[in-house]
């Protein structure tokens, strides 16, 4: 048999036996994880996902958990992973499925490497019974404590808790909200013409785009670009602050993929440098072709999309083929 059928033979087998997998477990045992005090709280949008099992996509489910040989159990029940990831995980390393988002870690660096959204403009509705200034950025407790970043970290460092998925987009539910502030989902960000600014601007940017399109996918990371030194040569040099070397990243990247009701994809990609950036810069000036991002972050993203099926990349006829 040759290795392409081989392939072909072996991951939907590989898709059926995660599901399925994921069922039994879930039967078996509902609550996987655990959730500190303040993400007990009840949500009606979050009982509409509880009664799912576990994700139907590759061998992962949502519904198990998901093991890096340390924490035995990270996968939260109810989450709508299989959604979010609707086309393609960029790696399997290490991934948190929260309810409303997806993150894929990295323990030597201490930030994500990677976050997954998926937006409607009924999930970014605003209710009335979430109030952010309840939430508290608190410890990913499913990382072990040696590769895990704190708030002690970030104490004194002079720059801001950087939220990948962006808070305002999960103001449905107050619990989506609790769950953007877990420090997974964060990275360090110069606060003031950064992330207060430009960065903020750009997640509303992406809002707005719901006013056109169904539905959103973003994908959130910082990068480490290198830069050409004094002495001529190019080196990758970055910041780590607090007790745990918690990795300040150079850049930040979001790839979006807009879906029209008709199923047409737009795409947009954009990489920022952490540094105050003056607010009069338009954010079309920090486009960047989406390999470019792939090739310095090391991850395909989006990778279950034809490329032919990409009409238009940063406002412009995709020439992807």
């Amino acid at each position: 048999m040759s290795r392409v059928k081989f392939l072909g033979i072996l991951v939907p087998a590989a898709a059926v036996g995660g599901w399925f997998s994921g069922i039994l477990y879930e039967k078996k045992r509902h609550v996987l994880i655990n959730v500190s005090s303040h993400e007990k709280s009840s949500c009606a949008c979050v009982g509409k996902y509880d009664k799912w099992p576990g994700i139907p996509f590759m061998s992962v489910s949502a519904a198990t958990p998901i093991s890096d040989g340390l924490d035995k159990s990270v996968a939260v029940p109810g989450s709508r992973t299989s959604q979010i990831m609707k086309y393609g995980f960029p790696g399997m390393s290490n991934i948190r499925s929260q309810r409303d988002f997806v993150l894929s870690y990295d323990q030597r660096n201490r930030v994500p490497y990677w976050v997954f959204e998926h937006l409607t403009p009924e999930s970014i509705k605003y209710a009335e019974d979430v109030d952010r200034s309840k939430s508290e950025f608190h410890e990913d407790k499913s990382v072990h404590e040696m590769f895990r970043s704190t708030n002690k970290d970030y104490l004194g460092s002079g720059y801001d808790r950087g939220h990948m998925a962006a808070a305002g987009n999960h103001k449905a539910c107050q619990q989506f909200v609790d769950e953007t502030f877990v420090l997974s989902n964060i990275a360090p960000q110069v606060g003031v013409g950064f992330n207060r600014n430009s960065w903020n601007r750009l997640e509303k940017h992406i809002r707005k785009m719901l006013r056109v399109y169904p539905n959103i996918y973003v994908c959130t990371g910082p990068l480490y670009l290198p830069r050409r030194e004094v002495d001529g040569k190019m080196y990758v040099k970055y910041q780590v602050i607090g007790a745990n070397s918690v990795a300040v990243p150079t850049h930040f990247f979001k790839i979006v993929v807009a879906e029209e009701k008709s199923g047409g994809l737009h795409m947009e990609s954009y990489v920022m440098p952490n540094q105050p950036i003056d607010d009069n810069t338009p954010l079309h000036s920090f486009q960047v072709p989406p390999e470019a991002i792939e090739k310095a972050s090391g991850f395909l993203f989006y990778n279950a999309i034809p490329r032919t099926k990409i009409t238009t990349i940063n406002g412009r006829k995709s020439t992807w083929v």
